[in-house]
């Protein structure tokens, strides 16, 4: 079983719109600092073997997104894309404030990738430098590849809307992650990880929820549709890389092909990690963390 070490500090956040995030700090103190988080409907501790690779030379700041994780229930009316992306940046000054200022560099994915671009090219640049693992960008509608991340995104509401809310026992979840195709080749104990960090015990003792309601996963899914978000690397001002699914694997999620055709369209370093789907930092950890430092290497910057 892996088990998430106890963090060397641990604080709340409050965000401006009264949200409180829980945030974490492993490794290295006197390393570069990297903010990490996860993807919609997980929680930032069952990426721990990958940002665990991190952890002896870089001082590795996690946080789970609101309504997710480790987090108390912060209402839906702050659940949309606009809030998260500040809640990104209000985690940053947070950090800075309890931590110290110095170089940071954003590892994000999938959901937190998303809204960390959003923040990135609409509130402005805090980075030393910005990595998205395999963001879902919907391309325009007249782009060939709409209609393949519409008709994915749409299938992810209809998942999320209807999943399994409530369990005996986590092993009934991971047992699901275990069996589900699109989650079978993640690394070793890292199902029970997973269904360990998404659930929250009843406090009356009858069972485990999930941290993040059914309905507000699937808000994220279809919200998507309606953000605009297919930015170019210039839009930054600094260094982005894209870490993508593996676009040409035989029935792959199309978020590969689309963050493919985003970085040559938008002129974004780009590196796609054979063999892995959406969820490749628990597929292929390793790989992921080498790209990770090969693109901090060509910025100049070291732990």
């Amino acid at each position: 079983m892996i088990e998430v070490p106890a963090p060397s500090d641990a604080f709340d956040a409050a965000m401006s719109d009264g949200a409180v995030l829980k945030v974490r700090r492993h490794g290295n103190p006197d390393g570069l600092r990297f903010y990490v988080s996860h993807g919609n409907g997980f929680a930032v501790d069952a990426y721990f073997p990958f940002w665990s690779l991190l952890c002896d030379r870089f001082d590795v700041v996690v946080f789970d997104m609101r309504n997710h994780g480790r987090n108390s229930p912060a209402g839906f009316d702050g659940h949309n894309y606009y809030r998260m992306s500040r809640d990104i940046g209000e985690v940053v000054e947070a950090a800075e404030a309890r931590l110290g200022t110095g170089p940071k560099v954003g590892v994000f994915h999938s959901m937190s990738s998303r809204a960390a671009m959003k923040h990135a090219v609409e509130v402005g640049w805090i980075w030393d430098a910005l990595i998205l693992f395999d963001p879902p960008n919907v391309p325009p509608k007249d782009h060939a590849l709409y209609p393949a991340m519409r008709t994915f995104e749409l299938r992810l509401v209809e998942f999320a809307a209807n999943r399994q809310e409530h369990f005996d026992d986590p092993s009934e979840l991971a047992n699901y992650y275990a069996e589900s195709r699109a989650h079978q080749s993640w690394t070793e104990g890292a199902h029970d990880l997973m269904a360990r960090s998404v659930l929250r015990e009843d406090e009356e003792g009858n069972g485990w929820s999930l941290t993040c309601p059914p309905e507000y996963e699937a808000s994220i899914y279809l919200a998507a549709l309606t953000m605009d978000l297919w930015p170019g690397a210039d839009e930054y001002g600094g260094p982005v890389k894209m870490i993508g699914a593996d676009p040409g694997m035989e029935k792959g999620p199309p978020t590969g092909r689309a963050n493919q055709a985003l970085a040559e369209e938008g002129g974004y370093a780009y590196e796609a990690i054979p063999g892995t789907g959406h969820m490749l930092q628990l597929e292929r950890p390793r790989d992921c963390a080498e790209a990770v430092l090969s693109f901090l290497a060509e910025c100049g910057l070291r732990g």
